[in-house]
């Protein structure tokens, strides 16, 4: 019997690409890349900033589902399609993440999956024995 969990948001591209939304293995978890999609439809057109805090927010549930929160996030990924666009990226994730501070990366990347997409954010999450 396998210690890894793996759960499913149902979104579109899960079981067309096979991944998982999110996967524990003992006390680490993995957020595979969210973007700012909602029932099949890109939201926050032309907005990274919203557009960042509908990722943070579809990955902060895809953590709970999975018995971790957002102070557990140790790592944080940003891929953002515009290099202007940091800034207003940057602002959602320190007010998603506040006091939490998790290590954070910001990569330009040249295109996500839908060209609505400006950003997409994956998480790493660790949680101590209590």
């Amino acid at each position: 019997m396998s210690n890894i969990q793996r759960i499913g948001a149902g979104g579109p591209w899960e079981a067309k690409y096979g991944y998982s939304r999110v996967v524990v293995a003992g006390p680490h978890a993995w957020v595979a890349g969210c973007t700012a999609t909602v029932d099949g439809m890109v939201q926050g057109n032309g907005d990274p900033y919203t557009q960042m805090k509908i990722c943070l927010d579809i990955a902060r549930k895809a953590l709970e589902e999975a018995g971790f929160g957002l102070r557990d996030v140790v790592r944080t990924r940003w891929y953002v399609v515009h290099a202007r666009d940091i800034d207003d990226v940057g602002r959602a994730h320190g007010e998603v993440f506040g006091e939490f501070r998790p290590a954070a990366t910001a990569l330009v990347v040249s295109g996500l999956i839908d060209p609505g997409m400006l950003v997409e954010v994956e998480l790493d999450a660790y949680r101590s024995a209590q």
